[in-house]
């Protein structure tokens, strides 16, 4: 599937005790590599990994909000498996025939989908930490992956020109929740 737009993927393994802290710790870390104005930086500890965030109340807001709306359609269904895509757009005028201004149009310029699966530990050996947390390498490599990401000339070249220097992100931000293939929330 071209879209014509980067997509960045993260794999996610959850646990029933950390999963809404590790969503909302790897949500937060996309916003605070994607958010292009004044950003009050904060970090999350989860499992051993420090993953950087944005201190704005609407922003925590937004992803307080999807990952309850994922807890929940992950805890009423059957299925343990999920998204959360992250997309980013730039408005842009949109023109009809004759090139006549006809309003404005969001245009995608990058996407980024979380795949997440809820998974039970199978015996107590997984539960111990001498075994390496798979949730916590899912967390180190997701923040691996974005940092390498977005300091790519790749990742530098998808974001369009900032016209507009005002609030906490010049791009509108659209974060939707899919469980089973299906839109939630």
């Amino acid at each position: 599937m071209n879209t014509g737009y980067p997509t960045v993927t993260i794999d996610v393994i959850l646990d029933r005790h950390t999963a809404k802290e590790v969503l909302g710790a790897v949500l937060h870390s996309i916003l605070f590599h994607r958010l292009f104005g004044t950003v009050k930086p904060q970090t999350f500890e989860v499992l051993d990994v420090t993953m950087p965030g944005v201190a704005d109340p609407e922003m925590e807001q937004l992803v307080n909000d999807k990952v309850d709306v994922f807890w929940r359609g992950i805890e009423s269904g059957a299925n343990k498996r999920g998204q959360i895509t992250v997309t980013f757009s730039e408005k842009r005028p949109k023109k009809a025939w004759f090139q006549v201004y006809m309003g404005e149009e969001e245009v995608t310029w990058e996407q980024w989908v979380v795949n997440a699966e809820l998974r039970q530990p199978k015996s107590e050996q997984d539960r111990t930490p001498t075994v390496p947390n798979p949730t916590s390498t899912a967390l180190t490599s997701a923040l691996r992956t974005m940092l390498t990401y977005t300091s790519s000339e790749r990742g530098r070249n998808a974001v369009p020109l900032i016209t507009n220097a005002s609030g906490i992100s010049p791009f509108p931000i659209r974060i939707a929740v899919r469980i089973g293939g299906v839109e939630i929330g």
